[in-house]
């Protein structure tokens, strides 16, 4: 006679197991799962697996409530959406802690006023919801398209637990990353943030050696492992419980279409109406800035930017470059716009001597007492004393790059990035050009690894020989950056010396690194802490290492056959509330040259584009150029002007008025004030402003056609 089988009744109390519960393998799955196969149990065997149910009801809060797992509820916000929906609240959490403590910060440097913190904090949680709702949204589609049965594992639910602590600890790693780039940059994430994830190995290296890192992140997984694990029962319970596709596809299909709707109703000049860039920086949010730059990273000048038709960008440039030593050449209308004569020829004979330029890194004026700064720099000072001192020149833009496009290349700052780095950069022409065809042999020497920025590649391709820490010997001391100052320009001064013996002609560029955090530095240097020193240290040591080399310069028997160009390639740091803040961008720029140039201070407004052809009427050379650039020794006093690059804003200053150009066609146009560095609104100037926007535009036009290359542009 076959044995009876027993079939329990389904009870409000016992439903499906758990999903830590593996059917098979235990009674309780047994009775359930599969018990129409098996035979009756005894008492003890029910009572077991009802004990089991009530431990797991409790110790989820959940006794007397029918929202168990498995099983779907009447709840709006249930299943695996509501664990998404925890995450996005923490990104709010997060954000707004983040946002508070810049605030704090901004509030205490003067930066933002009392009177901005409604829109800040305002117009931030709106950015954080919608930021926050991107970041969640792919999580969601994932969490949909588990099926339930995967969604009941054990290893399901460990694994999101473990995600959501991870995520956790990413947050609160973002709000310690955000408060460091914020002091460095008084800005969120920006491009610049960008274009150091190009190069892992330098960025992450300064970082490390210049944050407390490894303490922090321990810090962050500590507190994600700790939220993770409070959390881990209504964590696993939600992801398990079964949901209908209905509520799953709504969510997913709302926040789709929300996320759709902001792409064209917001942008971060939404959080940036006003003046004061700082206020709307702290009103946007760093994740979405990041992305943003990231997804604008190679953008139409002319779709973004206001521009003029071409005849009339055309005829404001040429106006602009002008200068009565310069005749334009064939105007057919495949010639380029600004090909032009520049004839020195009633200076003199030609000169040919050594020429050296020092790019000397965030070597901004406010720190060289020579050019109305502190008195940080006694052997720059010394060597300014005996030379040509330009004490109104402005850099380009806020990095290395910037500063290497404009005195190589003489091209104005176009965003996103400089010609160094983008497509198209080989064969432009740039004063290596003329160098060559004097009869020198031009390098490029730099004391790190001239991969990083494109550099190398840069300068290989665009007639300049290169000389990095590749080449060099073994360094006695060297951070992520390059080798110390100090051994770079030995290194430079025995490479000159052997271009010397070879019958050559120095023309060269020289990068330094140094004056760069995580400001570390040889021992033994008076004033200079060999740790910890900060930005002081590193102007010290970078002038400590000029001083050194021009007293070695002097004792070669080539000196007096020289001519010495000191340069800064930046300031060093951007802050303040203007979106274009004009005082951090005036660099030092002087050319010592006994035999050729007496002292002399020329007060010109002028900018770093006008090195190269300035330097070149030293000379006495005469030439055809494309360039922008022009000789401030030929300038008038209020024909000068600088032209700025702040992230994607662009600007031209002239005669104590800033024009600003802005992504999404925005213009302003603001009065400086040199002696207080401070801009004031004021009405607008149609004549500077159509300039700011012709010469942008055609910068722009003429690279990207190909038009500033050397084989077609003369």
């Amino acid at each position: 006679m076959p044995r009876r089988t027993f079939r329990p009744r389904q009870s409000r109390h016992i439903h499906r197991p758990h999903p830590g519960i593996r059917p098979g393998r235990d009674i309780y799955s047994t009775l359930i799962q599969r018990p129409a196969f098996y035979a009756v149990p005894s008492f003890p065997q029910m009572q077991v697996a009802c004990m089991r149910e009530v431990f797991i009801t409790r110790s989820a809060g959940l006794q007397g409530d029918r929202r168990v797992p498995g099983r779907a509820d009447g709840r709006i916000l249930s299943g695996s959406a509501a664990v998404v929906a925890w995450l996005w609240m923490a990104f709010l959490a997060t954000s707004l802690l983040t946002r508070v403590l810049l605030t704090a910060a901004s509030l205490s440097q003067g930066l933002v006023a009392w009177h901005d913190l409604p829109r800040i904090f305002l117009v931030g949680l709106l950015f954080d919801a919608v930021t926050g709702m991107y970041v969640c949204l792919p999580f969601l589609v994932c969490a949909w398209l588990v099926p339930v049965a995967l969604r009941r594992r054990r290893t399901a639910g460990i694994a999101v637990t473990a995600g959501f602590g991870l995520a956790m600890a990413v947050l609160l790693y973002l709000i310690a990353a955000e408060f460091f780039f914020f002091d460095e940059f008084n800005a969120r994430f920006n491009y610049v943030a960008v274009e150091y994830l190009i190069y892992p190995t330098e960025v992450l290296g300064n970082i490390r050696d210049s944050y407390p890192v490894y303490p922090l992140a321990t810090l962050c997984l500590s507190l994600g492992a700790a939220s993770a694990w409070a959390l881990r029962k209504r964590i696993t319970l939600e992801f398990a419980r079964k949901d209908s596709m209905l509520k799953r596809g709504t969510w997913i299909g709302l926040a789709g279409v929300l996320a759709s709707l902001s792409l064209g109703a917001m942008s971060l000049e939404t959080a940036a109406a006003g003046t004061n860039r700082v206020a709307g920086d702290l009103a946007g949010n760093g994740v979405y800035s990041f992305f943003s730059a990231l997804r604008n990273s190679d953008i139409d000048y002319a779709r973004f930017y206001r521009v003029l038709p071409d005849g009339q960008a055309i005829a404001r440039v040429r106006a602009m470059v002008a200068q009565t030593n310069t005749r334009y050449l064939d105007s057919g209308p495949d010639a380029h716009p600004l090909a032009r004569h520049v004839d020195n020829t009633d200076l003199g004979a030609v000169r040919t001597p050594h020429v050296i330029i020092l790019l000397e890194e965030s070597l901004g004026s406010e720190f060289v007492g020579s050019f109305g700064g502190r008195t940080l720099t006694p052997n720059i000072d010394r060597i300014a004393a005996d030379s040509m001192r330009f004490t109104n020149v402005y850099a380009t833009g806020t990095r290395t790059v910037r500063g290497m496009e404009a005195v190589v290349t003489a091209l104005p700052p176009v965003p996103p990035e400089a010609v160094v780095k983008r497509a198209g950069f080989e064969g432009l022409f740039n004063v290596s050009d003329l160098a060559r065809q004097a009869g020198y042999t031009p390098t490029f020497v730099y004391g790190g690894y001239g991969t990083f920025d494109n550099m190398n590649a840069f300068f290989s391709q665009n007639g300049w020989r290169v000389v990095d820490r590749t080449d060099m010997p073994a360094a006695h001391f060297s951070n992520v950056w390059g080798i110390s100052d100090e051994e770079l320009l030995q290194n430079a001064l025995h490479e000159f010396d052997s271009q010397i013996a070879r019958g050559e002609h120095v023309f060269s560029l020289v990068m330094s690194t140094s004056n760069h955090k995580p400001f570390t530095y040889p021992a033994g240097v008076p004033g200079v802490p060999e740790h910890g020193g900060g930005r002081e240290a590193g102007v010290r040591y970078a002038d400590h290492a000029v001083g050194r080399f021009f007293d070695q310069l002097r004792q070669r028997a080539w000196y007096r056959d020289t001519v010495l160009v000191i340069v800064g390639d930046h300031g060093a740091r951007v802050y303040g509330r203007d979106q274009i803040p004009v005082s951090n961008y005036s660099v030092p720029f002087l050319i010592h040259a006994p035999a050729y140039a007496a002292p002399l201070e020329v007060p010109t407004l002028a900018s770093q584009i006008d090195v190269a052809p300035t330097l070149l009427g030293l000379l006495h050379w005469s030439y055809d150029t494309t360039w922008f650039g022009r000789d401030i020794l030929r300038m008038s006093a209020g024909e000068g002007y600088a032209l700025l690059n702040h992230n994607r804003d662009v600007a031209l200053l002239r005669a104590g008025r800033l024009a600003t150009l802005g992504f999404r066609s925005s213009l302003q146009t603001q009065a400086y004030d040199a002696v207080s560095g401070r801009l004031a609104p004021t009405s607008p100037d149609p004549s500077l402003e159509g300039d700011a926007i012709a010469v942008f535009q055609m910068a722009d036009r003429l690279f990207r056609s190909g038009a500033q290359r050397i084989q077609s542009n003369l």
